[in-house]
């Protein structure tokens, strides 16, 4: 069998990426986050891996050797995913707090990764994001990340992908960036299309009602603690499946009007639909923040592990609240497999078991 090619995660969390880039073919030599609780989930999950668990300021080579057990050599692949609230749609808002690397979050975690692409110079590299690291507004970090890694040798491209195209029950679309120091990289293709859409030979999008309606029963629908909606919890069970706050406005037509049209943000009472794909999941658990279950309730860790296409049995430490962050902020297994195998053929391996992603 051909040896698997070495990958390093940064900021890995509990290993989304990490997982969907081993079940490429990739073996995780050494994961990194700053989360203790994702530190602990991550080495449950790949006990093979070695972890260090601090910030990405700490994280030098000589570190990076001392937790690895070894010299890091001949590193194939670097991934991961720097925070993303500052080059978040949120920061358009919330303008008082500082945007791309102007916020000191975003300088310490955009220069830690490109530090250790200096050090590890791996024959490639994949940094993830949200979409909003394309805006014209962080064309300045873009561009300053590309020029970085091109001046150590790296071929650069980027594109923003939806998860829903690549088998996700979820509409989730998140900035690439592939940086390659020899050989070429083809973007994975689509296998999946939005219904509305007319596209030969691909599948429609994979929808909430197939990926989690098997783990809901009238019995369980209604547990304590997943009550959501707040004051708001009557007016939430009115609307109907697929819809949001907009539903209560004179604008739609509601006779009894309850909010203004758009004066709330778009996931206030939002509700899944059995029939569509998730809306991008969150970071936070929040009681009127959507997307929410049909049933009018908070999802439940095993419905948001389906919906982001993790294995039913993937390992979580921590309080509700820290697992939900945890899946909330990964990469969706499945798309990061899409991405692993057109990694692992630009280096030049063959395909290996692919069967732990959901």
């Amino acid at each position: 069998m051909t040896p698997r090619l070495k990958a390093v995660s940064l900021f890995s969390g509990c290993g989304g990426l990490d997982l969907g880039i081993e079940d490429a073919g990739f073996e995780m030599a050494l994961g990194t986050d700053s989360d203790p609780w994702a530190a602990k989930s991550h080495q449950a999950n790949f006990p093979g891996s070695k972890f260090f668990t601090g910030s990405i300021e700490d994280f030098s080579q000589e570190r990076a050797a001392e937790t690895a057990g070894q010299d890091l050599k001949d590193i194939d692949l670097l991934v991961g995913g720097p925070p993303c609230p500052p080059f978040s749609k949120s920061r358009f808002y919330r303008t008082e707090m500082p945007r791309a690397m102007e916020d000191p979050v975003g300088e310490v975690t955009i220069n830690g990764y490109l530090r250790t692409l200096s050090w590890l110079l791996p024959r490639a590299f994949l940094l993830e994001n949200v979409a909003g690291m394309a805006f014209n507004v962080h064309r300045p970090t873009l561009d300053y990340i590309k020029s970085t890694a091109e001046g150590l040798g790296y071929t650069c491209e980027w594109r923003v992908l939806n998860a829903a195209d690549f088998g996700v029950p979820q509409i989730r679309q998140r900035f690439f960036l592939v940086g390659i120091r020899d050989g070429s990289f083809s973007w994975p293709e689509p296998t999946h299309v939005d219904p509305k859409k007319e596209a030969d030979g691909l599948l429609p999008w994979a929808t909430a009602g197939e990926a989690i309606s098997d783990l809901d029963t009238e019995e369980n629908a209604n547990d304590a603690g997943h009550v959501a909606g707040g004051k708001y919890n009557h007016l939430l069970r009115q609307i109907p499946p697929g819809d949001n706050y907009l539903f209560f406005t004179k604008e739609r037509g509601h006779p009894s009007p309850e909010f203004g049209w758009r004066k709330r943000y778009w996931s206030f009472l939002l509700k899944l639909s059995p029939d569509l794909p998730s809306w991008t999941i969150q970071a936070r658990r929040s009681n009127n923040m959507g997307p929410l279950h049909w049933r009018s309730r908070i999802l439940r860790i095993d419905e948001v592990k389906r919906l982001q296409t993790f294995p039913d049995d993937w390992h979580l430490e921590g309080t509700i609240e820290r697992q939900w962050r945890q899946i909330g902020n990964a990469v969706p297994p499945r798309l990061a497999l899409a991405l692993g195998s057109q990694l692992r053929d630009a280096l030049a391996i063959r395909e290996d078991d692919l069967s732990r992603v959901a």
